[in-house]
């Protein structure tokens, strides 16, 4: 079967065109909202070393609780967004979001206002911490919903009824936007942390959400407004739509398998619990939970490997995350010369945002994704051989230019993976869809962190780059092996022999 007959036929028809200022102010909006939340992820790992020198034991427990959270919040998200109207859900976002934020900064300037307060206030150290930990996972939900939100829903809405390259083009800027905020919020912060100081770099966290969240609001908000598709998409959302009643709709394979799979759940739990109807009623109320039912959705989907693929990336320490961050920081890297390392790092992968859309036109949607994946697997071979290299500063500029150059593959492979289930997965399906798979990000970026609590100690760092290595290599045969279920092969051998042969 050939690959583009996997892809849905989408019938457009006519659209009035789109006014050029909504897109412009969605895409200022998205960026305002990114902003705040690429400040917080360059330097919390920052504080975090600060407040426990030493020792990666604060900011890998920091990691813990965010992943955590959006690993078991993340499908109720996708839930709860599907079952929401638009204007709910941009509100409870931004309020939360940027109100989460706020609370961090703040509690984060009276831990570095008071650095011995582990010691001579045990108590107000350890709520101030907790409040740390807690407000930062809670902007982090409310990010995952305006992610999804955004990316996921109006991105898609949006485009509908136009070309179909508006959708490759609107992912792409998307993206860009996210990227140029990894690229300069860094950099920003690097200078204030390393020419000012980091109690001010928390104050200025706090301040930009106060000043932004009214103006993010304002912006989306408008585009809402003037975007019909939008105003009558939300409103055959709400209560009623829920995960049962839109598979009531779905094709009748997919309602026999279901029913297959409820009936095979129901004659477990009699199996197992014939003798107690108190675990048969917990199995039946677990099994039919909506946790449970959002994941029978997603791995009913056939981009079901290249989602789970993309996740095993997020288990990796070699990112500009808060783990190599504070071992750069450790290892006497200045934090400026860290987040320019940040910045070079997200402009390339800017880069790939241009890249994304003319590779994606001439080889297709998968073929992009195979060969991005094993460019940045190439890439990351750098990082391990810096484990070899003696001197602690050279090792430490490799390791951040085997991590920068691979940004190339990584976001060329997350866009091809994002394109390929707004293709494939149905409008009902999306949002859930997009919060489970956000919820599988989470739980490997937890698996980071939980490495990142047994090996505390930044001398071992060495370790979690290998463990890193080896799931990127796991994540690009998985990808390797769905191209082959889907085209039957993975190269035109015929065409690289002659190729070479022209070469020769």
């Amino acid at each position: 079967m050939d690959e583009e007959q996997l892809l849905p036929r989408h019938q457009y028809h006519h659209q009035d065109p789109i006014d050029t200022s909504l897109l412009v102010s969605l895409y200022v909006g998205h960026f305002l909202a990114r902003w705040g939340a690429r400040m917080w992820e360059f330097s919390v790992g920052l504080y975090m070393i600060n407040v426990w020198p030493d020792s990666l034991l604060m900011a890998a427990a920091y990691g813990v609780v965010e992943s955590a959270s959006t690993t078991l919040f993340g499908p109720f998200v996708g839930q709860w967004i599907d079952n929401s109207t638009y204007p709910k859900v941009l509100r409870i976002w931004l309020i939360t979001q940027n109100l989460s934020f706020i609370i961090a900064g703040v509690t984060v300037v009276g831990l570095l206002i008071s650095p011995d307060l582990r010691i001579t206030n045990v108590t107000a150290f350890t709520l101030l911490v907790v409040l740390t930990n807690l407000s930062g996972a809670l902007a982090v939900l409310s990010t995952l919903a305006g992610t999804i939100l955004i990316e996921r829903e109006w991105v898609v809405v949006i485009s509908e009824g136009h070309s179909s390259n508006l959708l490759t083009t609107m992912n792409s800027r998307i993206r860009r936007i996210d990227l140029i905020c990894k690229l300069f919020a860094p950099v920003v912060t690097g200078f204030i942390i390393s020419f000012v100081s980091l109690i001010a770099s928390a104050a200025s966290l706090a301040i930009w959400n106060i000043v932004s969240v009214f103006l993010q609001y304002w912006l989306l908000n408008s585009v809402y407004k003037g975007i019909p598709a939008l105003q009558e998409r939300s409103k055959k959302r709400g209560p009623k739509s829920t995960i049962a009643t839109q598979h009531e709709h779905a094709s009748s394979s997919t309602s026999q398998e279901q029913l297959i799979q409820h009936h095979d759940t129901e004659d477990l739990s009699e199996d197992v619990s014939s003798s107690n109807p108190i675990v048969r009623k917990f199995i039946r109320m677990f099994s039919n939970s909506s946790f449970i039912r959002a994941w029978r959705v997603y791995l009913q989907q056939d981009v079901v490997l290249p989602g789970v693929s993309l996740a095993l990336l997020y288990f990796t320490v070699l990112s500009f995350g808060t783990l190599m961050t504070a071992t750069l920081e450790w290892d006497g890297i200045p934090v400026y010369i860290i987040g320019m390392g940040r910045g070079i790092s997200a402009i390339i992968g800017i880069s790939a945002t241009f890249l994304y859309p003319s590779m994606e036109t001439r080889i297709s949607t998968l073929r992009t994704g195979l060969w991005s994946i094993w460019s940045q697997w190439a890439c990351l071979l750098v990082c391990v051989g810096s484990i070899w290299v003696k001197n602690n500063t050279t090792s430490a500029y490799l390791l951040m230019a085997g991590v920068a150059a691979s940004r190339l593959g990584l976001w060329t492979f997350d866009l091809s993976v994002i394109q390929q289930m707004q293709d494939q997965v149905s409008e009902s399906d999306r949002a859930v869809v997009g919060g489970v798979q956000n919820s599988i990000q989470s739980f490997w970026d937890l698996m980071t962190y939980i490495m990142g609590l047994l090996i505390s100690n930044p001398e071992d760092f060495w370790k979690l780059i290998l463990v890193s290595f080896w799931l990127v290599t796991i994540a690009s045969i998985m990808y390797s092996v769905h191209i082959y279920r889907v085209r039957k092969h993975l190269f035109h051998f015929d065409k690289l022999l002659m190729l070479f042969r022209r070469c020769v």
